[in-house]
């Protein structure tokens, strides 16, 4: 099928025999133009199928009403719910969310920023691809000079002029510490974020300070991943085929937890024989009769505080940078 050419304000202007500058003003400026005049043009526009560029009166426009959202990782179900909560809270303040998923590549946030930065966005609220004390990506210098306002939720880069919502990882790991504590767990299999992530050093710092308190001893053993399941089903997996069976597994969010459930089922380890704990709610999991002691934060919370420091800085750029923590909270 042979491509359409797009419809522009130049064809229709030919069409109805009118100048360019004609027509423009009367798809964007309606009043400044005679009814009989506008209605022919309309007529046309709707003839030849002409659709407005958004992008292009969105600039044209004296207020901005775009958002832009980057997140690393779109199909993690916290993040699905974080969004949502976004979303409906931006919808009451007349914004719209573009929402970009990096994929978890440093390369691809560039570009997303890049692409934010063009649309001109009034803000951002980014979950970076990493929380690494050492990650220093280029973009932060642009988003500073634009003065754009930016809110950093859960993984937040190591600077401190960006307001961020961040969740109580200290807290969640010393909850599940305490909980392993009370069913007389001594080793565990930890299967964490990357070892540079301040997220994991918090969980292991929470969960190691429960086993100091109650003078227990703790054998830890630690498998970094990125967050996802795969790397945790293979990490679990492998630990599994080198003979080894762990008291208890600890899975850092939740698509490690159901990574590491999962090699265990495949590997026909029963839930009695290892106790799992992790962060994050494990959905549906009472669908299945499954019982996971996990440290949960509120999603919605956290995309409401997010959207709230956000507007926060949009309506005062001089609001100084603040930052929220989540609470934990432990479920079973």
């Amino acid at each position: 099928m042979a491509r359409r050419d797009k419809v522009t304000i130049a064809d229709i202007a030919r069409h109805v025999g009118l100048t360019n500058m004609t027509v423009s003003r009367a798809l964007n400026k309606p009043d400044k133009v005679k009814p009989a005049t506008r209605e022919r043009i309309l007529a046309a526009a709707r003839e030849l199928g002409y659709v407005p560029n958004a992008f292009a009166s969105h600039l044209r426009s004296r207020e901005n009403r775009l958002i832009g959202l980057v997140t690393a990782s779109v199909d993690n179900p916290f993040y699905s719910e974080v969004i949502k909560a976004i979303s409906r809270d931006a919808k009451k303040q007349n914004y719209t969310i573009m929402l970009i998923d990096t994929d978890g590549a440093p390369e691809l946030e560039e570009v997303a920023i890049e692409t934010l930065l063009s649309y001109q966005v009034a803000g951002i609220i980014l979950s970076p691809v990493s929380d690494d004390a050492e990650y220093r990506p280029a973009y932060l210098d642009r988003l500073r000079r634009a003065r754009l306002p930016v809110v950093m939720l859960d993984r937040t880069l190591d600077v401190a002029d960006f307001s961020r919502v961040v969740l109580d990882n200290h807290r969640a790991g010393r909850l599940l510490g305490e909980q392993l504590v009370k069913q007389d767990i001594q080793q565990v299999l930890a299967l964490t974020g990357p070892r540079g992530s301040r997220i994991t050093q918090q969980r292991l710092a929470g969960l190691k300070e429960a086993y100091a308190a109650a003078g227990v001893p703790l054998a830890l053993e630690q498998r970094p991943g990125d967050y996802t399941l795969q790397p945790a089903y293979r990490d679990m997996a492998d630990y599994l085929r080198h003979g080894m069976l762990p008291e208890a597994v600890f899975g850092f969010n939740q698509l490690i937890t159901l990574g590491a459930m999962r090699a265990l089922h495949d590997a026909h380890v029963s839930r009695d024989d290892v106790l799992v704990v992790g962060i994050d709610r494990l959905p549906y999991a009472d669908i299945f009769d499954v019982s996971v002691w996990c440290a949960v934060h509120d999603t919605y919370q956290a995309g409401h505080e997010a959207i709230q420091l956000l507007f926060e800085k949009i309506n005062d750029p001089a609001a100084s940078a603040r930052e929220v923590v989540i609470a934990s909270s432990l479920i079973r």
